[in-house]
């Protein structure tokens, strides 16, 4: 099997080449969605978005990588519906909307040019830093029970 990113390249000898880290971007992905509460509470609601969004797509790498699989990109949405049917399982409808609220936090959060006018910090509410950090506390909680 070759891998995606790298024609002609053996996906077992990248995975063998690589040592595995699934704990350590996991306990990251936690460390982003503290740092996205922590954002929340001092207001920073355009932070708290995308440290919320960070701590999903972590989360999910940590999946593919105990898994040995390869993830590449950013988009939450993609990596929960092309991780393989055995770890897929039920995927709730409710988890792939809240894949789709985090990737929309990716690029906008950081940058005034994701806008006609204003800056991120003008746009972001209290209200979507809250739902962010429940969608990627329910996207954690899918992931740590495909790493167990």
């Amino acid at each position: 099997m070759t891998s995606s990113r790298s024609p002609g390249v053996e996906t077992a000898w990248y995975t063998d080449l690589m040592p595995e880290r699934s704990r350590d971007w996991f306990r990251q992905a936690e460390a982003d969605l503290d740092h996205a509460r922590l954002s929340l509470a001092g207001g920073d609601h355009d932070w708290c978005c995308f440290a919320a969004q960070q701590a999903a797509e972590k989360a999910l790498k940590a999946v593919y990588f105990a898994h040995h699989g390869d993830p590449w990109g950013h988009s939450v949405l993609v990596m929960l519906q092309a991780l393989p049917a055995h770890l897929q399982g039920d995927v709730a409808a409710e988890l792939l909307d809240a894949a789709r609220v985090l990737d929309k936090h990716y690029i906008p959060t950081r940058y005034p040019n994701g806008f006609d006018a204003g800056a991120p910090v003008d746009y972001y509410t209290e209200r979507e830093a809250k739902d962010a950090i429940a969608h990627a506390e329910s996207v954690l909680a899918f992931c740590r029970a495909r790493l167990r």
